[in-house]
This record gives structure tokens, sequence and C-alpha cells, in this order.
């Protein structure tokens, strides 16, 4: 969605100049007469839609002063430019102690104003999100945090809100990608235990043999390398709320132990000669079928029941698209901000483009792809050209990637066998349209090292391929997994697993 922009002047000439101004930049102006009729549409409706207020200090009945000293208060966090043709030091400082963010002199030329607006649009992008992630990281994120304005998001955010009143042990269930942990966080943020620990133990990113000492803790010298005493994951949230993620990864071995401590509502630390009372809340994740897994053995029926009490299904990105506009929107806010990239909207063949894709990596998919394109894009305004992988996937707007897709990228983004159900890297030109051989293919596509045949020719397996793959990725992020997980397009967890299935060995540093 693009920002909108409230223009607040008495004069009409100059409210058309800055209306022309403001939509020659990418952003939606909205023009309104005078203070009166600015403070009615920022506390309406339609006044949470604003980004940014440009405001004219001298003007009949409710001047600017006036306006900036009702609505400071109530949207701190909302820029606002003061126009004015007298600029004393004491009026500056007098508009800037109510809460402006910048102070223009008239007859101001656009390009002043151009970079006025980027500045307070960037500086309030990176203030909200801040904001957001000091609410998470206290436990004080609430549902209003979120941005999930669908109806198919409204059961989630009702029955989220009702189980917040309770201590139910919760079970939030979807793909991988869709915002679990926000939704867990949104709980503990309008529950009792708000501003209480939260903490988040991802059960697939855990060594096997570390998994009990990380939830219950241990001893010093309880065993070897056990050298001072460790408080697990269980009492670091006691008080507050506990976040098992993908809890289907859990070992057979530690699900007992897991049930007896939510049912005790003690642990048992390595180590350790007497039980440890803990008082968590507990909310449990996974992006698999538990039931099946329970049917085939592989989870124990008895903690299934046990965590399953309030179950919470959230939607994939493809079930909810009227969110997709406002994610893409926060997500240029937020990334061009940090990137120091002048993107400022998106167009609207571009948006149409995103909204048709089904998103199989659902969210996170969506933030990499805009990530992607702000580090593509030359101008203000993405277009479809700065989603090639994504245009070639939707029908009808391959045709519009009008030039060649940047010099080849390292060899470990280019293939993508491990990027489960996520978007695929596109061919330019369509694979169907090439004539040539698969070894032409090789060498255009590989050149880094990774071939896809052996030396008799024949295609090598795709676990090989994997397996080189995430070996170079490591070597090249020197072992920081976050980054590698990130570049190959993959959870941490999911990459954490491959590589303990491929019998590699990782030192981060």
């Amino acid at each position: 969605m693009t920002q909108a922009i409230l223009i607040v002047d008495d004069d009409p000439a100059q409210r058309r100049i800055l209306e022309e101004v403001v939509s020659r930049d990418g952003y939606r102006a909205v023009p309104v007469d005078g203070g009166a009729a600015a403070l009615a549409y920022l506390e309406g409706p339609s006044g949470s839609e604003i980004s940014l207020v440009i405001l004219d200090l001298v003007m009949p009945g409710v001047d600017g002063m006036e306006v900036l000293r009702r609505v400071h208060p109530a949207k701190p966090n909302l820029p606002v430019i003061v126009l004015t043709a007298h600029g004393g030091i004491e009026t500056v400082v007098n508009v800037m102690r109510e809460g402006a963010t910048d102070f223009v002199i008239k007859p101001v030329s656009p390009e002043r104003l151009h970079v006025s607006m980027r500045n307070a649009l960037k500086v309030n992008a990176l203030t909200g999100e801040i904001s957001r992630l000091q609410k998470k990281q206290s436990g004080r994120l609430t549902f209003g945090d979120l941005i999930a304005r669908s109806p198919a998001m409204d059961q989630v955010k009702r029955l989220g809100k009702r189980a917040a009143q309770s201590n139910i042990p919760i079970l939030i269930e979807g793909e991988s990608g869709v915002g679990k942990e926000l939704i867990a966080s949104a709980i503990q943020g309008e529950s009792e235990r708000a501003g209480k620990p939260f903490v988040t133990v991802n059960c697939g990113a855990i060594p096997e043999n570390l998994v009990e000492s990380i939830l219950f803790g241990h001893e010093k010298g309880a065993f070897t390398g056990a050298t001072d005493k460790h408080a697990g994951k269980f009492q670091e949230a006691s008080g507050g709320t506990l976040f098992l993620d993908e809890i289907g990864e859990l070992p057979l071995d530690m699900q007992v132990k897991l049930l007896r401590a939510l049912q005790q509502g003690e642990v048992d630390p390595v180590g350790s000669k007497k039980p440890v009372k803990v008082d968590i809340r507990l909310i449990s994740a996974t992006n698999r079928d538990l039931l099946q897994m329970v049917k085939e053995g592989r989870f124990r029926e008895d903690l299934y029941y046990r965590l399953n009490v309030f179950p919470i299904h959230v939607p994939p990105l493809r079930e909810r698209k009227e969110d997709i506009a406002d994610l893409v929107a926060h997500f240029i806010r937020k990334l061009a901000a940090e990137e120091g990239k002048p993107v400022v909207g998106i167009s609207r063949e571009a948006q149409s483009m995103l909204c048709a894709f089904d998103w199989p990596g659902n969210v996170r998919q969506l933030e990499n792809t805009v990530f992607r394109a702000i580090v593509l894009c030359d101008g203000e305004m993405l277009q479809v050209s700065d989603f090639p992988q994504i245009a070639s996937l939707v029908e009808g707007y391959a045709a519009a990637i009008t030039h060649p897709q940047p010099a080849p990228q390292p060899s470990y983004q280019q293939p993508q066998p491990m990027a489960e159900q996520h978007e695929r890297a596109p061919v330019s030109p369509p694979m169907r349209e090439q004539r040539h051989t698969l070894a032409d293919f090789a060498r255009s596509n590989f050149s880094d090292g990774i071939a896809v045949t052996d030396e008799a020719g024949n295609v090598r397996k795709l676990e090989d391929i994997e397996a080189e793959m995430i070996r170079l990725a490591i070597e090249k992020y020197k072992g920081h997994m976050t980054e590698v997980a990130r570049r190959l397009g993959i959870g941490r967890s999911t990459l954490y697993r491959k590589v303990r299935d491929l019998g590699l060995e990782v030192r981060e540093n």
C-alpha cells in the first residue's frame, strides 16, 4: 500500500502544488482545507492510514500550532513537516518543541521537500521497527502491533485474545514462515504475564545430546564439559512464557521428560538430586501434522493431548492475500531504511503480481523477496523487473522483465534444491525456449565449482549437490548459520537438520 501524506493548507493553490510534489514522489496525497479538517481526518477512521503530515503553520481558525498540540500527544510517532513563510528562531524552537519533525521555509522547493519527506519517513520506519522489537523483547507485543487485517486472521486474533486470559496450554499450527512466534508473542503481551520472560526454544535446532541440558538445565560437573551450573529454559521462563517452536522435532525420549515437567510443574536438571519447581505458561508450535506423527509412532499420544488443549491455526499467506499490500509496504519502509536505498513504494503492476503469487514460503519468503528487490532496484518505486524470480512464475508477467538479470550470483544461490516449497530460481530465457545442452547449462550456471554432472556425464544425485552447496555457503559466510540459512532460503532449524543428516561439522564464529 502506498504511503499516504496529509497536506494541510488553507490556500487552494498551495495545496495543489504540494499535492503535485507528493504524488510525483510516489506517495498518496490527501489534501484538506485547514486545521479543523486535518484534526477531523486524523481523529477519524482513516487517520491510521496517514504516514506523514505536511502542515501549514499560519491558518485561520485552528492554526498549525494548535494541530501540533492536539495531534502529537495522541500520535507521537506520526512525523509532521511544518511549512511557514516566517522562519524566525523562536518560531522554529516552538514548533519543534511541540513535536514537529522538520521545519521548511516557504516557498519550498520540490527538492527540499522531497528530502524532508524521505528523511522523516525513513526515521519513522526505523523508530517503529525499534519500538516493535522492544515490545517483543520486553514481552509486551500485542495483536494490535501485528500486520494482520485480513478476515482470515480475525479468528486467529479472536482465539489468541481469548487464550491470553488464562494459562491454558496453546498449540499454534501453521506452515513454515506464517508468523507463529509473533502470534505467541502477542498472546504473551495481552496476558497477565506481559512484561515477564518470553523464552523461545527451537526444538529442531538443538543437538540431540544437549536437549535435556538446554531445556531442564544441569549441575556443575554433571557431565564432561559442564564446568558451571546452568539453568535451563524452563527455569529461565519461570513466571513468564515458554515457547517451544517446532515441537514435532523433539526426540521421543525427551517427549517423556517434557510431559512429566508439564504435569508436575517441576524439572529435574541433569545431575541434580532434587527437582526444581517452575511456573510457566506453555505455548508450542509446529508446521507438521502431529496427529499423523502420533499414528506413525513418532510423537507420544499423551504429550500430544497435553499440548493440543487450545489449538490455533494460522492460515498461510495465500489464504490471506489482503495482508500482502500492508506487509510489502512495511517491508519496503523497514528494509529501504536499513539499506539506505531511496525506495518509497511499489508500482501497481508489481503489487498485483505479488498478490497473484501463492507464496509457499509465506511471510518469510515475501520479506526476503522484497529485500532482494530493494537491492536490485535503481529507482524509487519497485517494478515488476525487480522481481525476476516471481515474474517468471506468475502467468503474464515474464514478458515484463525487460532487462537481463544482474551479474550471476554465487553458485550457492542459483540452484535451490533445498528451498522446501520456496520459489524456484528462474532461468532467463525460460527453460522451454533454450536449445542448449545440459553440459552448456551446467557450465553457465555452476561456474563456481558445483557441477550437476559427474565425470561420465550423468546427472549427480540431488543430495550430493545439496551437501556441496551447504558446505560452500558455510565456508562463504564463515559458519554464521543465520546468514547461511537466509542466503539458502531455508529456516535455521531446517539447515541444522540437514547439516546433522549430512554429517557436516560446523563451528560458528
